[in-house]
């Protein structure tokens, strides 16, 4: 009978030992992420409450008391605003320009610096380092660059055709944008590329040689498969920054986006919220606006991200299936 009172004090012995531990190590756990949480809750969670409320009110960002609930009629508004449907439009243009170009000129500028060629680690290093230079002052430096009067190219052009004022920056507007920003970003994307290229195994190309494949066919069915995976991701990053493209064209153009001064052909849909808030102090249809491209980036990202089992490739998973 002892033995039996023994066995069941026991486990009430062990319980009441463990509960104090797991009551310290939740206090503990909690501690430690409690800045983190904090932050999340006061720079994430409370912005994006107050982001949906203010889109559905006519807030002027200066008088509270003189606040409207709108409901969803910011939002029905969009659907019927000329100047959002334009700018839309050129956000999208603008989107289908430079992404693939960006992604295909760093892509081939990673092949061809992952070459044995002289002065490799120079010539990376150069076409590095438009990257780490502030957009605003690649933004200005172009902006004179291309001046129609001052301008160092129509100077060039000069001098074979004297009188050259080309208006690069009103007449060519969206592919003298579409330069800038991709001249700006392909050094960020050679890295990445120049970092996938560099993870390929060599024994499979040199393989690939030694059954009689020449250097295209390796590049298409060994190069190309093993990169898709960051091509993928460049892809998904590519789109989701041309669409909210707003300091380039902006600075080019030295601020005009208060006044209306972008040219008409970069008239980004994130430019035109701009000015809806700040220049027309129409803070609860812009915040609107702002969370309608929210929903098309959110869908268009979902969209690729569906695509992706059809097109790109993951070793590790082509491992699993084969096992």
């Amino acid at each position: 009978m002892a033995t039996a009172e023994v066995a069941v004090a026991q486990p009430e012995r062990t319980a009441r030992h463990i509960a104090p531990r797991v009551v310290r190590r939740t206090v503990a756990f909690y501690a430690f992420v409690a800045p983190w949480l904090i932050c999340f809750v006061a720079l994430d969670i409370i912005p994006i409450v107050l982001g949906v409320l203010t889109s559905m009110t006519d807030y002027d960002g200066l008088n509270l008391a003189t606040v409207k609930w709108m409901g969803l009629k910011n939002y029905a508004r969009a659907f019927t605003d000329s100047d959002v449907a334009y700018s839309f439009g050129r956000s999208v243009l603008w989107s289908a320009i430079n992404t693939p170009t960006w992604i295909v000129l760093s892509f081939t500028l990673a092949l061809i610096l992952n070459q044995a060629v002289k002065g490799r680690d120079f010539f990376r290093t150069l076409y590095y380092l438009p990257s780490v230079v502030p957009v605003v002052a690649v933004a200005r430096i172009w902006a004179i660059f291309l001046d129609t009067n001052n301008g160092l190219l129509n100077g060039i052009l000069s001098l074979f055709r004297p009188g050259t004022a080309v208006r690069w920056l009103s007449d060519y507007a969206l592919p003298a944008c579409t330069a800038i920003s991709v001249w700006g970003g392909l050094g960020g994307g050679m890295i990445i590329f120049l970092a996938g290229l560099q993870g390929i195994p060599q024994e499979l190309e040199e393989a690939a040689l030694i059954d009689g494949a020449n250097k295209l066919r390796v590049f298409r069915h060994i190069t190309i498969p093993l990169m898709t995976p960051l091509i993928f991701f460049q892809l998904i990053m590519a789109l989701i920054t041309s669409l909210q493209t707003f300091a380039l064209p902006m600075i080019v153009y030295g601020g005009g986006a208060m006044t209306g001064g972008v040219a008409r052909a970069v008239y980004l849909y994130v430019i035109n919220t701009y000015r809806h808030i700040f220049a027309f102090q129409r803070f609860g249809y812009g915040t609107a606006l702002l969370w309608l491209m929210s929903i098309v980036i959110m869908g268009l990202t979902l969209v690729v991200f569906r695509t992706a089992r059809y097109w790109v490739y993951y070793e590790s998973e082509a491992a699993g299936g084969a096992a």
